[in-house]
């Protein structure tokens, strides 16, 4: 078992003054994996003075030198990419694909925010002034533990491109990755206090972080029940906050869709990451008249969606995170039998043979209505609720009616009709008969889904503060 006990704070992996410990268990096996030392407040304290004090130098930085700080982080992190995917693997129990692909976009991320920096001006006329873009200031970057390697470097990557300094809480539920990912930020010679690392709990670490006067950006991925803590938190001093919060993203097959095509996109909405995803498809809305179809496809096709150790390549789902995570689903899924939902698939327990571990039966339900609670609150984990309607008026008011609005899928194939109801959609990134990410359009949510957006010049721009000087300039 591995034993963790240093944090990143001033340029150096340091003993933390904190001595709470945590215990992580390999989601695959039911085993201890490591113990790691949590960072405190004081700690905390410590990481933010020594990013208060590398700010000046590092705001003054030029645009040639951050994107040479940007580069060396990318290549730093590629070269620890076949590490951060096995630890993905072993920690976190992400099937091997979804691994891959997180390690690669954690280094990508420093390219994308090059590339949005190196074409960015920072200086522009408006009316008969000059305004100048200049970073905020120290940035708390706060990230979850379900895109740990991704969400620390696709932040961290914005807080560099504006000049800002950072102390990173990354989630105490992650130490394995989380050292991996301290480690490739060190090997890219970064000035000390540029990026600082401190994990520990979110009522400590996070609160710290989110009440300290010389904290001036919150930028936080998680729950929206923490995210507004951290709001009402940082109004005394009044912190510019960012918050990518939970989702309960409808994904309408229109009337006209190849089911063929539209039914294993859908389950792949739903089920990417085991589930476990603020973008998942949660919510699929089907015509009425081809709900039949829909769930003769649906279960054929989760029926092949292997459920396994999640290093074995063919695996689609892997266990879930932890023990608690576990016991959500089941409660889930007992909620939508008690609620008078239709199974289709799946239901209690461990799939057979995985009975160790926090494996989960892929579940779907058909016969929900929006206003059932596996309808209304994020799972986050691999249950669908499927839905019907008659019209596209009524797909698109069932979609909208929701807390959330982060994420929408639509399938049809009229590209025109499909985008027509994706304009219509409240969300703040609708996919349109595709998976696919584009890391230089922005990403956020509408509603209870968040504030603000990350990624590409939006993402750029949260990370700095207008100034207009008028006059003779």
């Amino acid at each position: 078992m591995q034993t963790i006990r240093q944090t990143y704070i001033d340029g150096a992996f340091v003993t933390p003054h904190g001595t709470e410990t945590v215990e992580v268990i390999n989601p695959t096996t039911g085993r201890p994996l490591a113990r790691a030392t949590l960072a405190d407040a004081e700690d905390t304290r410590r990481a933010i003075a020594a990013a208060k004090k590398a700010l000046p130098a590092f705001a003054q930085t030029t645009v040639a030198e951050r994107v040479a700080m940007l580069k060396r982080l990318h290549a730093a992190v590629l070269s620890y990419s076949d590490a951060l995917r096995d630890t993905t693997i072993e920690e976190y129990g992400a099937p091997v694909s979804r691994a891959s692909w997180i390690s690669q976009f954690a280094a990508q991320s420093f390219l994308d925010a090059a590339a949005t920096l190196e074409t960015y001006e920072f200086t522009r006329v408006m009316g008969t002034s000059t305004v100048t873009m200049e970073p905020v200031g120290v940035s708390a970057l706060i990230t979850p533990w379900n895109s740990t390697a991704g969400s620390i470097c696709s932040k961290l990557a914005m807080a560099i491109a504006a000049g800002c300094t950072s102390v990173i809480k990354p989630s105490e539920l992650s130490p394995i990755q989380n050292r991996i990912v301290a480690e490739a930020i060190h090997a890219a010679g970064l000035p000390a206090g540029v990026v600082n690392i401190v994990t520990g709990r979110g009522d400590v670490v996070g609160a710290e972080l989110s009440t300290h006067p010389d904290v001036a950006k919150i930028s936080f991925t998680g729950s929206t029940a923490v995210g507004k803590i951290i709001q009402r938190a940082a109004t005394d001093t009044m912190k510019r906050v960012h918050l990518a919060l939970g989702g309960k993203s409808p994904s309408i097959i229109l009337d006209d869709a190849d089911l063929t095509k539209a039914v294993p996109l859908a389950l792949n909405a739903a089920f990417m990451n085991n589930g476990q995803a603020c973008i998942s498809g949660s919510r699929l809305l089907v015509p009425a008249r081809r709900l039949d179809e829909v769930i003769t496809m649906v279960k054929e096709t989760v029926v092949q969606m292997k459920v396994a150790d999640p290093a074995d390549p063919a695996t689609v789902i892997g266990p879930l995170a932890n023990r608690n995570q576990y016991d959500r689903i089941q409660n889930y899924i007992r909620l939508g039998l008690a609620e008078g939902a239709t199974l289709i698939t799946g239901g209690e327990g461990h799939p057979a043979g995985l009975e160790e571990g926090y494996f989960v039966r892929p579940t779907v339900f058909a016969n929900v209505r929006n206003d059932m609670t596996i309808a209304r609150e994020e799972i986050f984990g691999p249950v669908l609720s499927i839905l019907t309607y008659d019209s596209d008026e009524e797909a698109i008011e069932m979609a909208n009616d929701t807390v959330f609005g982060l994420h929408a899928y639509v399938m049809s194939s009229d590209p025109a009709r499909a985008k027509a109801v994706a304009t219509r959609l409240q969300a703040g990134r609708v996919m349109i008969n595709t998976l696919q990410h584009d890391p230089l359009a922005p990403f956020g949510g509408y509603k209870q889904s968040g504030v603000g957006r990350e990624y590409g010049v939006l993402g750029l721009e949260s990370y700095l503060e207008a100034k207009t000087l008028l006059g003779a300039i």
